[in-house]
């Protein structure tokens, strides 16, 4: 048993510090993912053709509370995947593996946006959309390290001139109090800018939405960007306010 799942089961009220969930909430989560685990895995049996039995192979370093934990430490805390292979001892490379595994699986059980929890419902989804363009909400996007793909096309992808490494890229739209996430897109190339970024996903978004972001934003008219100050002159009342 890993230490933070140790550490969770000895500390059940640190769970919430730790995760993001209660205790109670993430063992209700650890047996829905255990179920969805078990039915893909068993649909995937069926389609196999078998030489010899099943069974065999090599066991997960991990088990499944493990993978879960390492998930959700890791969109808890946004650390690398280096330190939480060192955490869950096991190498930088498994432990992104199970996060990659992991994710679309947890998106199934336990919708991490707002947006996600309507999409579903096409009613609910444009009563949200609606909704929203009463606030401006706020976006931002940051950049993790991932491991150096193995295919050269891949890796050239995923290397950031920026990190001067290969990352991933994933973008936060929040409201603008941080009460709530509304969106996130996880896992795309690094090197994406920014405004690219958001308007491959912006018509996820009603065209009158107000949001918010940093000067990466510039050009996108959706997105409401600090002003430069112009060189040797003072910004005037009016672009002082819109700060």
């Amino acid at each position: 048993m890993s230490n933070i799942l140790n550490y969770i089961e000895e500390n059940p009220k640190q769970t919430q510090t730790l995760i993001g969930l209660e205790y109670e909430q993430l063992q209700q989560l650890i047996l829905n993912a255990e179920r969805l685990y078990h039915e893909k895995k068993a649909s995937l049996e069926s389609k196999k053709v078998r030489i010899i039995a099943g069974g065999g192979g090599r066991k997960p370093k991990l088990s499944i509370p493990e993978q879960i934990i390492l998930t959700l430490v890791y969109l808890r805390h946004l650390t690398t995947f280096q330190l939480l292979g060192i955490q869950f001892e096991v190498s930088e490379s498994t432990a992104n593996d199970i996060f990659n595994y992991w994710l679309p699986n947890l998106r199934e059980l336990l919708p991490s946006s707002l947006l996600e929890q309507v999409k579903k419902n096409a009613s609910d989804y444009e009563v949200v959309k609606q909704i929203l363009t009463e606030y401006e909400l706020i976006v931002d996007s940051y950049e993790q390290v991932r491991e150096r793909p193995g295919d050269n096309n891949e890796q050239k992808k995923y290397f950031s001139g920026k990190k001067s490494n290969h990352t991933f890229k994933t973008q936060m739209i929040i409201l603008p109090d941080a009460s709530d996430i509304v969106d996130v897109v996880a896992g795309e190339p690094g090197p994406k800018s920014d405004i690219t970024m958001f308007r491959e996903y912006r018509s996820e978004f009603d065209a009158k939405q107000k949001i918010k972001g940093d000067k990466a934003y510039i050009g996108e008219d959706l997105i409401t960007t600090p002003i430069k100050k112009p060189r040797n002159q003072e910004l005037t009342i009016e672009q002082k306010e819109l700060l």
